[in-house]
């Protein structure tokens, strides 16, 4: 892809904090929350070409909160772009680098910059990358007794037709098994399913856990217990009989690339959390180990969804599908165009950016003052 051969001056730098509400109190495996909180960066270049981009902001997922994440990019990394100015993404994401850590503030800023980017060339980001017109999502039932994981596995199969459902875990053992059990005595054989323990059994337990999870008809396992590319994931990977998905054990390409090189299965490549120009890296990391990716799930509305679904086309065919559906646990989104997922399947719209998507004007009282 052809970068501007000379960068534009920023115009304007906006950014936002928004709550969105919750149909139900979710419980995750480090907190219970009635809201999801993101912070919002949209980002105008002189030729008026407009990008823009969400994350997250859970202390325990991404090591910040909005008041801090806000901080860092007005005291850090607003100075920063504004003296380099917007030529194209892989230029940015090197100027980002330079910075280190910040994980989250560089994904946000990546992300509103590739989506800046399908706004100077007035085409989606799907469209330069080559990648297909519908994804396939799953959807991710969270963690509450095994009954009602059941009925909400069932409600959102008959209203969407999800085909693949990734089941949250670390309840206990008992639980989780009861849980699988209870989902698929609800929707029988036809829906694929997997879990995903958020790393909650120690080391020593993770090749029993596989093994009954295995037992259970799961087709994958994400973070058995916290994982480690070492010798030890090795062995357990390998005795395994079905692929391990690497998560929250990941924080840069660096450990993807270790993971893969001791024969990890699959990786989850969150855009909303490494960027999308880390995880097409990832992604082009596992496919040279002839390993999966899956487009994971990181708390995204309707507007990080649209984003990561433009990375989620790219994936080849027989991937898992997109953990890009959690948009549907909200009450409310900031975007007028919300993606509609019809037999498990979203179609991409022929929009060039996401920005475009998002209703400003509603947004005004949520922007945090220069």
């Amino acid at each position: 892809m052809a970068e501007s051969s000379q960068a534009e001056r920023i115009v304007r730098w906006d950014v936002f904090v928004r709550s969105l509400a919750y149909g139900r109190e979710v419980r995750w495996s480090d907190m219970t929350e009635a809201a999801a909180q993101f912070v919002i960066l949209r980002i105008e270049t002189e030729s008026g070409a407009a990008g823009a981009a969400e994350v997250v902001v859970k202390p325990t997922w991404v090591g910040a909160t909005a008041a801090s994440l806000v901080a860092t990019l007005r005291e850090v990394f607003e100075p920063l772009v504004r003296q380099t100015g917007l030529a194209g993404p892989q230029t940015l994401r090197g100027v980002l680098d330079s910075i280190p850590g910040n994980t989250v503030a560089k994904a946000l800023i990546d992300n509103a910059c590739w989506d800046w980017e399908a706004s100077r060339q007035g085409r989606p980001l799907w469209r330069m990358w080559q990648g297909r017109s519908e994804v396939e999502v799953s959807w991710a039932v969270t963690r509450q007794a095994p009954d009602a994981m059941a009925r909400e596995a069932a409600d959102m199969v008959e209203a969407h037709g999800f085909r693949t459902l990734k089941i949250k875990g670390g309840q206990g053992l008992h639980l989780d098994r009861a849980s699988l059990a209870a989902v698929r005595r609800a929707l029988g054989d036809a829906t694929r399913l997997y879990v995903d323990a958020n790393g909650a059994y120690p080391f020593e337990e993770a090749a029993d856990y596989v093994r009954a999870m295995a037992q259970e008809g799961v087709a994958v396992v994400e973070d058995p217990s916290p994982l480690s590319p070492d010798g030890a994931f090795e062995a357990l990977q390998r005795e395994a009989g079905l692929p391990l998905l690497v998560d929250f054990g990941m924080i840069t390409t660096r450990d993807a690339r270790l993971f893969l090189e001791r024969g990890a299965g699959m990786l989850s490549a969150k855009p909303g959390r490494f960027g999308l120009s880390d995880a097409q890296a990832m992604r082009d990391l596992a496919a040279r180990a002839q390993a999966g990716t899956v487009a994971g799930l990181m708390g995204e509305s309707a507007m990080g969804t649209w984003s990561g679904l433009q990375f989620a086309a790219t994936l080849p065919p027989g991937s898992l599908p997109a953990e890009l559906s959690w948009f549907l646990s909200m009450r409310e989104q900031y975007v007028g165009d919300v993606p509609a997922i019809l037999d498990g399947v979203v179609a991409l719209p022929e929009t060039p950016s996401v920005a475009e998507l998002v209703d400003w004007d509603a947004m005004k009282d949520f922007r945090v003052p220069s």
